[in-house]
């Protein structure tokens, strides 16, 4: 007697597909929540790095920062209108800088330079009411006026606001302001800047940054 060969039922058949699809889509799940993390994961990196570069930027010109009592006395009348200054508000900052970086050869060009830093709305049609941080920058020192001249460019996109200390060191606390074009000021600078940025993060919610640059150069560099 030989025993008769049996197949799968129709019921099982339905049972292990059910249960392979199934595997399937938790695998799929799980690949796709991967990807997904993976993306966010690179996401914050990217905005950490955009930042950190920025922050850095910052920190070594407004550390880089100085005045100067060398200039023309006949082409500038005193320091209100003298070349370098160091005029700093609670948003903006607008000063001088030893830290300017040639990038071509044989320009006509030092390592002083004006820097700019504020915060306006982006130009960028496609991203409406977005703000960004602008650099505004002049490697021709005593060209123009320094509110004037020089390129502007976008340092950090997603800025909501920035905001500038100057510490004090004769009433040892942070100033909200600091210009040296009065007569009080005109031959000192801020020992340190604290920079405060509120930035947009990747997740698209506002995140405080914060940071000191030390500036080496706090008195100015006297006549001879």
């Amino acid at each position: 007697m030989t025993r008769r060969a049996r197949g799968f039922t129709l019921m099982e058949v339905m049972v292990a597909v059910a249960i392979t699809a199934l595997m399937g889509t938790v695998v799929a799940m799980a690949f796709q929540s991967g990807l997904a993390a993976k993306d966010s994961v690179e996401a914050e990196a990217d905005r950490y790095r955009q930042v950190r570069v920025a922050m850095n930027r910052m920190t070594r010109e407004i550390g880089s920062a100085f005045v100067s009592a060398r200039y023309d006395l006949k082409r500038y009348r005193d320091q209100q209108d003298r070349p370098t200054n160091f005029i700093g508000e609670s948003d903006r900052l607008l000063f001088t800088t030893f830290a300017h970086q040639r990038l071509y050869t044989d320009v006509k060009e030092s390592d002083q330079a004006v820097v700019e830093y504020f915060v306006e709305p982006t130009s960028d049609k496609t991203a409406r009411g977005r703000m960004d941080l602008m650099r505004r920058v002049d490697p021709n020192v005593g060209g123009e006026r320094m509110d004037r001249g020089g390129t502007t460019d976008v340092l950090l996109e997603g800025v909501n606001k920035l905001e500038f200390e100057y510490w004090n060191t004769e009433k040892k606390e942070w100033d909200d302001e600091w210009d040296t074009r009065r007569t009080e000021q005109k031959s000192i600078l801020p020992t340190r800047v604290r920079i405060t940025l509120y930035a947009v993060d990747e997740t698209g919610k506002e995140a405080r940054y914060t940071t000191q640059a030390r500036i080496m150069l706090n008195t100015e560099l006297p006549r001879y």
